[in-house]
């Protein structure tokens, strides 16, 4: 009987996946934080979680007179933040914000890839036959 990583894994590859591209999201975030204009982006994880349990149509450019989608990181729309205070040079990084969020990215990246670790652990022990 052949082990289908898919639905032995769950959803936590996709989670891994998108905490990686939301870390460099907010990496970009943080370089950025002095230069003029520059706009803060965020990723939402509840529409990947939505979309991912849900299957939709996908949005195609056909003519390029028609409208772009939006910009996509592993199925969520990034997005800009609101700053609570706004900047004098239009830039709306806020450091303490954007590290408390990394921070919170980062620890959640590595659960992710300790439930990861857990699923093949217990796949090991079920092929070992312990």
């Amino acid at each position: 009987m052949a082990i289908n990583f898919d639905t032995a894994l769950g959803i936590e590859p996709k989670a891994l996946a998108f905490r990686e591209k939301r870390g460099e999201i907010l990496a970009a975030n943080l370089a950025n934080a002095d230069t003029p204009n520059f706009k803060a982006r965020d990723v939402d994880f509840k529409s990947v979680l939505k979309q991912s349990m849900t299957s939709g149509v996908a949005m195609e450019r056909t003519h390029a007179g028609h409208i772009a989608p939006q910009q996509q990181v592993v199925g969520a729309n990034v997005m800009y933040r609101n700053p609570y205070q706004v900047s004098l040079d239009g830039n709306t990084v806020e450091a303490h914000v954007e590290q408390a969020k990394y921070a919170e990215n980062a620890v959640q990246y590595q659960a992710s890839l300790q439930f990861i670790s857990n699923e093949f652990s217990g796949l090991m022990t079920a092929v070992r036959g312990q």
